[in-house]
């Protein structure tokens, strides 16, 4: 028997998608933490369905890397490690730093108003309670940048990253008390694309992007034991550390 992770209730339409995004909100919520067993059994008597959509699921977020499945063990949530977070981090920086800069070069009216309508989206969602759909949200501003970028390649590789962003990012809205300061974060970010400085753009996402990784870091060695923390001061990545420009 395991014990209740607290799921609510579910309804009878598109079970193996509400479990989906239930099963993701427990993970960022920390209520299902890195590591940990997602007991199918447990899962379906607590929601009060069969365990194949609970199965289901956990096969859909193993795509979306949130899970990782282990043969006769069953599906486990994602372990974090400070050197894949680095990787991550760093690769996104390089990548994210142009998107915006290309974006900036490409940023049409309908494009402006798509970017503000996001943003939006993002402080609305902080009232909802729902932090796997500001996960989401704050990923889907994000890929937009990387749309309105208009290079192929770099959305290729950002989607490369699509799962295991979500599961830091989960992480950075672990990290406010305010969730409405998360699409605060968002704002200076999208001003400076807004009045097309290359240099300022840059700036700006050093530090958008670099504050994240520098506390997302601080996280997960808060999560981490010591003996898996092996090699993380090895791993040779310096965090941006330049200043945002008034």
């Amino acid at each position: 028997m395991s014990l209740p992770v607290g799921l609510p209730a579910l309804t009878d339409s598109d079970l193996v998608g509400q479990v989906a995004r239930i099963l993701t909100q427990a993970v960022v919520q920390g209520r299902l933490p890195p590591g940990s067993k997602v007991v199918e059994a447990g899962i379906a008597r607590e929601l009060g369905i069969s365990r194949a959509p609970v199965r289901e699921a956990a096969r859909l977020l193993e795509k979306q890397g949130l899970l990782v499945a282990k043969p006769r063990r069953g599906f486990f949530v994602r372990k974090l490690e400070i050197r894949n977070i680095d990787e991550i981090y760093d690769l996104r920086l390089c990548i994210e730093r142009h998107a915006s800069v290309l974006a900036a070069r490409n940023l049409t009216a309908d494009a402006r108003d798509a970017l503000r309508r996001q943003l939006d989206i993002l402080h609305r969602t902080a009232d909802l309670d729902d932090p796997a759909r500001q996960v989401e949200e704050d990923y889907r501003f994000h890929r937009l940048i990387f749309e309105i970028a208009d290079n192929r390649r770099l959305l290729r590789l950002f989607d490369d990253l699509a799962a295991e962003l979500r599961m830091v990012i989960g992480l950075i809205g672990r990290l406010y008390d305010d969730p409405h300061e998360i699409a605060r974060t968002h704002e200076p970010l999208l001003a400076a694309i807004e009045a097309g400085y290359p240099e300022r753009i840059t700036a700006h996402v050093d530090h958008h992007i670099g504050h994240a990784w520098r506390e997302v870091g601080r996280l997960v060695r808060e999560l981490t034991p010591p003996s898996s923390d092996a090699g993380a001061a090895s791993s040779g990545i310096l965090l941006p550390t330049n200043g945002v420009p008034a």
